[in-house]
């Protein structure tokens, strides 16, 4: 992965930071791609001190020009793509006859639609290098989470655009990797939305019990290295998507307990 040009999506928290940093020491050619600015020009300062070859690109997935801005610019500094990590996302937690549709629209704008958005205009620079594209999903992909809708309804879609995409361009040698991380310790759950749209501010969640972002990034590249298909990761994850093949009801109660679980959960 060495002098690679790896766009991340997302970049100024969690996840995104976390890969981008990973990749960056590793000797790839980084993007940080997010909305935050002035937090952006601090990870790139801090990168490009370690001896890193970074480039800061305020992006806003869930606006078209914005992505195509981002491509643009970064193909116009280094003249190619080669992995496009669409990591940006964001949850939200209500029950769905509660919840205002605009946080309905929002966690698909940023989710699924901020993936379609880059995915477009980085493809055919990707499929130029043969290159890959990875997104970042959820075990909520491939098991529905209760008073998680769009969240889950977001991450299905994501999995399903990037399947199709594998079979539509793999012949061509673009490779597809979709990352289900399972409950990962990050900021996301404090800042998902709640039914009006307003932030949860504080997880409902063990944060300290739960996997790193910076084991996610180590994954995810060893992962395209190796140009895998799918990750799954966590125990958990792993034999959850394994038992709902064969016996979805019974983790669709699982699913339920958990959630109910949680304080103050909206699910009863």
């Amino acid at each position: 992965m060495k002098g690679k040009v790896v766009i991340v999506t997302g970049a100024s928290s969690g996840i995104g930071l976390a890969i981008a940093k990973y990749f960056a020491l590793q000797g790839s050619k980084v993007v940080l791609a997010a909305r935050r600015t002035e937090i952006l020009a601090e990870i790139e300062t801090e990168l490009k001190s370690k001896g890193c070859d970074v480039f800061a690109v305020t992006t806003d997935v869930t606006d078209e020009k914005s992505c195509e801005n981002m491509v643009n610019k970064v193909v116009e500094k280094y003249g190619r793509i080669d992995v496009l990590i669409n990591n940006a996302g964001i949850s939200m937690r209500a029950m769905f006859k509660e919840c205002d549709l605009s946080v309905l629209h929002r966690v698909m704008n940023v989710n699924f639609w901020g993936t379609i958005n880059c995915t477009k205009f980085a493809l055919p620079f990707l499929l130029q290098t043969q290159g890959s594209v990875v997104g970042l999903i959820s075990i909520a992909g491939y098991q529905p989470l209760p008073a998680r809708t769009a969240y889950t309804a977001s991450k299905f879609a994501i999995r399903g655009f990037l399947d199709t995409l594998r079979t539509e361009y793999g012949r061509q040698g673009l490779h597809v990797l979709i990352v289900a991380p399972g409950f990962i310790s990050t900021s996301i759950r404090e800042k998902a939305l709640l039914a009006d749209g307003q932030q949860q501010g504080i997880t409902p969640r063990d944060e300290d019990k739960m996997v790193t972002p910076d084991a996610v990034a180590k994954a995810v590249y060893r992962n395209i290295k190796h140009r895998n298909r799918y990750l799954i990761m966590t125990t958990l994850g792993v034999a959850t998507v394994f038992v709902r093949k064969f016996a979805p009801r019974f983790t669709d109660n699982i699913s339920c307990k958990l959630m109910k679980k949680e304080p103050d959960s909206p699910f009863k």
